[in-house]
């Protein structure tokens, strides 16, 4: 696939560390040895030396002496991380026991506070985790990006019509984790989408606000959060090419938005859809990868102070490839 050649090429370019907390996870150990092999990135892998190694001697890998192991068993930086920890949670009652543990037995716990020590530059986690407890540790330490008050996630969705989007490209967001966000919450959805799209897809991003009204077509609550949001997102980022409400065709389809849009900055041509809320977003990724044969990877979260990913605990070999390639990219 053209886009990710593209940006496994930037990734080898500009290499990045990637602290991969599931380090004893079969499809993750082949993952970090193929990125290793490839030079994709740099990986850290959390655990006891031996145990990794053994572990990727039964599975005949042989790119993994390249990753740095950090054992917080053995290694004396891990006192620093246990006092990054206490420092950054003690105002919410964590007590200093309290970081020691979570420091020596969770790993997600252990790749946010590499992250935000700079240890590493990303992370990729949830081969074996729910989203929840990847999301947990990297709320409470990494934190958001400034101005940003909510986790997104968002889909590259390459479909075969080059007709639609940027050249059959899409970036689809929230499609994973806020289920009904406010008006406030919208705009700064579609505000970091278009960012996804410019580091990821490589774009000029043209957002779309969506609903089922065209620019006051039908009367709703749920309409008017979308018109609120489209407003905050112009206010947020004046510079974007972003517009609402729309109905998807109006949205993606020239001769629609030009027939229900005529004054819009966006006349069909769209590249960066927002779905007013989880439902839309979730359903519509879905049925447009499996209506249109497409390609749907993700969900890139988006939001974070540094890129942290979620996989899903049904992932192979190269959705985690692809995802430390991802990682990899937003880190620049």
């Amino acid at each position: 696939m053209e886009i990710f050649e593209q940006l496994a090429a930037k990734a080898k370019a500009n290499k990045k560390r990637i602290v991969l907390p599931e380090s004893l996870e079969v499809r993750t150990l082949e993952a970090a040895s193929r990125v290793l092999g490839e030079g994709l990135a740099d990986i850290v892998l959390l655990g006891n030396k031996d145990e990794i190694m053994a572990k990727a001697a039964e599975m005949g890998l042989k790119n993994i002496e390249k990753a740095t192991i950090f054992d917080v068993n053995t290694d004396a930086k891990a006192q620093q991380y246990v006092d990054l920890l206490y420092g950054l949670r003690k105002n919410k009652g964590m007590t200093e026991e309290e970081a020691k543990k979570l420091v020596y037995g969770n790993p997600l716990y252990l790749a946010s506070l590499m992250v935000k020590n700079g240890d590493a530059d990303g992370e990729v986690a949830g081969a074996m985790n729910a989203t929840s407890n990847v999301l947990r540790p990297a709320l409470q330490i990494i934190k958001m990006k400034k101005g940003i008050s909510v986790v997104s996630g968002a889909f590259l969705m390459i479909i075969p019509k080059p007709e639609y989007g940027n050249n059959g490209m899409f970036i689809f967001a929230d499609c994973a984790v806020t289920p009904d966000p406010t008006a406030e919450q919208l705009a700064e959805i579609a505000v970091v989408s278009a960012s996804t799209a410019k580091v990821l897809g490589g774009y000029e991003p043209k957002v779309a606000m969506l609903s089922f009204s065209t620019k006051g077509s039908a009367k709703h609550d749920c309409v008017e959060k979308v018109q609120t949001a489209t407003r905050l997102a112009k206010e947020m980022a004046p510079e974007l090419c972003l517009d609402g409400e729309f109905q998807a065709d109006a949205a993606i389809v020239p001769s629609v938005g030009k027939s229900k849009a005529p004054g819009s900055s966006i006349q069909g041509d769209a590249n960066v859809l927002v779905f007013p809320n989880l439902d839309a977003g979730n359903i519509g990724y879905k049925l447009a990868q499996r209506l249109s044969g497409g390609v749907a990877v993700g969900p890139i979260l988006q939001g974070m102070a540094a890129p942290v990913n979620d996989l899903s605990r049904g992932c192979n070999v190269d959705d985690i490839v692809k995802m430390i390639i991802i990682t990899s990219n937003q880190a620049q």
